[in-house]
């Protein structure tokens, strides 16, 4: 899986687990995570700075 892909994985991931969590125990703090991948999506989208790319590289990607 590219770099790219996984990190599309992982805040596709965390945006359903928030979903879910919310459904699941409605109190509407579960939103505050998928308000904050989207501003991260947003943000990176901008500025070229993702830090899941960053530890992302630093774990799985080193020796490429």
């Amino acid at each position: 899986m590219s770099l790219e892909n996984s990190i599309r994985f992982l805040a596709g991931t965390m945006i359903l687990i928030s979903l879910t969590f919310n459904y699941l125990y409605p109190n509407g703090y579960w939103l505050y995570l998928t308000a904050f991948v989207g501003l991260n999506l947003f943000q990176s989208s901008i500025t070229k700075f993702c830090p899941a790319e960053i530890i992302f590289k630093k774990l799985f990607y080193s020796n490429k």
